[in-house]
């Protein structure tokens, strides 16, 4: 059915293609002052998913928020990407979500039933998760957001974190790449009708079964890849663990019309942020142009990246076969040599 108003022509930038650089944001909390808590188990001094707190020796909160302008013309739809978007953090802890703040911000004259239906497709997505929506805030604004702060609870001692990685450990892929290309493509009508119905299909769906899976094994860290590109996200693990890692760039599953419009030079200002944040840390050989665009392409609502150990690595990849939209081995954990963290590989 066609909607009365076109979300993504109210917005300048798209989905987590609108994140303040990670580079940026650095800088931005350089400086500000950390209060020790030793039941805070994750801060945001640490580049992390979310923050992480112990209420007792059987209970951790896990606590995160996200939101950002529409990706998607229909607002039921835009719904559903933010809330799966925002939910991801708290997957990537390890930790199941269980309450949600709604976040909005919409024009004075958007329409009540585009409102309604964007606050409906959160609401959808949220009670699919298992999660309750408990009450918000809104403000009028000329570009129209929208997202959720979502509290999730966790074990203390089954915290998954982005710096555990071990050595050894083989990297594991949970969604296809090219989401932020096509997206941007599609502002400019250079898309198919297929590719942006996988990729609304990919935004909408929940990494709770990567979760639910992945926390049976060995797993030594995780993050979601999202706003920072499957380079940032990986380099903010090898960082904070101190390791390099070494990509097959060939076992990484690409979507084939990305590929094209990368080559024609249809990318994201997202990703322009992501290389100039992480390339100097990246060892490229001779990969082609298009190939590297995608692998800073910002993400919305991406899959998780699992850093598992090596014993368990080939039953988890064949569990989450069918139970994910792309389950990928793309590369492996190594001592760290000084100089790069992350090597591309054919």
């Amino acid at each position: 059915m066609e909607n009365e108003v076109k979300l993504t022509k109210l917005a300048q930038c798209a989905g987590c293609g609108a994140k303040v650089g990670a580079g940026v944001l650095a800088q931005l909390l350089e400086g500000i002052q950390v209060h020790r808590d030793p039941n805070l188990l994750v801060g945001f001094d640490k580049s992390d998913d979310a923050s992480v707190y112990r209420v007792s020796d059987e209970l951790a909160l896990v606590q995160t928020v996200d939101f950002f302008p529409p990706i998607a013309d229909d607002p039921y739809l835009f719904g559903q990407i933010a809330a799966a978007n925002a939910l991801s953090d708290v997957y990537a802890m390890g930790a199941e979500p269980k309450l949600a703040l709604n976040l909005m911000c919409v024009p004075r004259d958007m329409p009540q039933q585009a409102v309604h239906q964007m606050l409906r497709g959160g609401y959808d997505k949220v009670y699919e998760a298992g999660c309750l929506i408990t009450g918000g805030h809104s403000i009028f604004d000329p570009e129209p957001k929208y997202g959720l702060a979502v509290t999730g609870f966790v074990h203390p001692q089954r915290i998954l974190t982005n710096s555990g990685a071990e050595t050894g450990d083989v990297l594991l892929l949970t969604k296809p790449l090219g989401i932020g290309v096509l997206t941007t493509a599609h502002k400019a009508d250079m898309v198919t009708p297929e590719s942006m119905d996988l990729a609304y299909a990919l935004m909408t769906t929940l990494n709770k079964s990567a979760r639910d899976i992945m926390v049976r094994y060995r797993v030594h860290a995780c993050t979601d890849v999202t706003g920072f590109s499957l380079m940032g996200h990986m380099l903010e693990m090898a960082q904070g663990s101190e390791k390099q890692m070494h990509l097959s760039v060939s076992e990484i599953d690409l979507i084939p019309e990305a590929v094209e419009l990368a080559r024609m030079g249809l990318l994201p200002e997202g990703m322009y942020r992501n290389r100039t944040f992480a390339q100097q840390w990246v060892e490229h050989g001779e990969m082609p142009l298009e190939i590297q665009d995608l692998l800073y392409d910002p993400q919305t609502s991406g899959g998780l990246l699992m850093a598992v150990h090596p014993e368990d690595a080939q039953a988890l990849l064949e569990e989450l076969k069918g139970a994910v939209p792309s389950a990928q081995r793309i590369g492996r954990v190594a001592d760290y040599q000084g100089g790069k963290r992350i090597f591309l590989e054919g």
